[in-house]
């Protein structure tokens, strides 16, 4: 599969998402800023790189992610992920009125912006988040739902080769994904006419159970084992339903039989 769209602008492509897009590709024809000419947090520095670039989809990687960060500097957190998104629906708002294009829009968010209890959770659960960083994405999702042609991808992933602690919990879980699956999640968004909030990923497992294939080494832990060194608070069981995402991704697939 391809993308339907010629030029696509990703943000944060340095991250470890953004770098995987690139580094797939299966994005012809990505829009790659240098930090230096486009900052989501500067709005005259978005309003410059949309005036002088044309592009007809946006995949929106860039926040600040570290949940431990957003708990230490929510200023910087609310900056980057709530005020920069906003930023740039403002841009594109404006970009699309002058030139009629309706542009897609694919915001990656998090299964953070749940309460990370009970699990199962659909598009249509409350969303009370559990740190501080669940609560800026939620906060960036409101201004992506004043588009016209957007997707928020509410989600987590993992990349198999970087798994670096000893010891995981088998009592915490989550519908955690690899990050080359969600890529191609991102593609299919991407080339979808879905509007709206979708939940993208895999079965209900334990962080133990999940990692331990692709770390046969790791160690078996509670959950209590890692809060106690971290000081944000842990989703006990951040799993998602993920009905709706399984009948587009089977349509795809037949699409690419």
């Amino acid at each position: 599969m391809k993308s339907k769209y010629k030029n696509i602008l990703l943000t944060g492509a340095s991250g470890q998402l953004g770098q995987a897009i690139v580094s797939s590709g299966i994005f012809p024809r990505l829009l790659i800023p240098a930090e230096a000419e486009f900052d989501i947090t500067n709005p005259d520095s978005i309003e410059k790189y949309f005036r002088q670039n044309e592009f007809d989809a946006v995949v929106h990687c860039a926040a600040l992610a570290r949940m431990s960060v957003c708990q230490e500097d929510p200023v910087k957190a609310i900056k980057t992920n709530i005020i920069g998104t906003s930023n740039l629906v403002n841009a594109l708002i404006t970009k699309e009125n002058k030139s009629k294009n309706n542009i897609r829009f694919v915001h990656i968010s998090t299964d953070g912006v749940y309460s990370g209890t009970r699990g199962n959770y659909s598009k249509n659960s409350p969303t009370i988040p559990y740190n501080f960083y669940g609560w800026t994405k939620l906060g960036a999702e409101c201004a992506v739902n004043l588009l016209s042609n957007f997707c928020i991808i509410r989600t987590s992933f993992f990349i198999p080769e970087k798994i670096k602690f000893d010891c995981s919990a088998d009592n915490l879980y989550s519908s955690k994904v690899t990050v080359d699956y969600l890529v191609r999640a991102i593609l299919m968004m991407l080339n979808s006419d879905f509007t709206g909030v979708i939940n993208v990923g895999g079965k209900r497992q334990s962080d133990y159970q999940r990692y331990k294939k692709f770390k046969p080494s790791l160690k078996r832990c509670k959950g209590i084992d890692i809060s106690k060194d971290i000081n944000f608070r842990i989703a006990k069981d951040s799993s998602l339903n993920l009905r709706q995402w399984k009948k587009i991704e089977e349509r795809f697939k037949k699409i690419d039989a």
